[in-house]
């Protein structure tokens, strides 16, 4: 699997708009908290279906589109945060420690 960085407006529109699921992981390039749920996500991201959208937001970097992912998808901010997106709405959402390309991957198949 690869990152598509999450970088602009539109791109949240489309995943707003896309049918089926999309995960946004919101980092933080200044929290070692969040570089452990990174790496420890990408070490177990084959357990996420193939075909499955995964972008990744540097929320240094691109803090409208942070800001906006709260309001839009109606969750409270956090840093590292993990979303799993359903035809324009966040069904799951977690952050922090507790955040798992395994239990998305369960999440998905409980959510289709």
């Amino acid at each position: 699997m690869n990152w598509i960085p999450l970088t602009n407006l539109e791109q949240l529109e489309n995943i707003g708009q896309a049918d089926g699921f999309s995960v946004i992981f919101k980092h933080s390039t200044r929290c070692s908290v969040s570089l452990m749920a990174k790496k420890k996500f990408e070490h177990d991201w084959d357990a996420i279906p193939a075909e499955t959208s995964i972008y990744f937001l540097d929320l240094i970097s691109n803090r409208e589109v942070s800001n906006t992912i709260a309001q839009k998808f109606s969750v409270h901010h956090e840093s590292p945060q993990l979303l799993l997106i359903k035809n324009g709405e966040c069904v799951y959402e977690t952050s922090h420690g507790e955040i798992s390309a395994e239990e998305l991957a369960e999440q998905m198949a409980y959510q289709a």
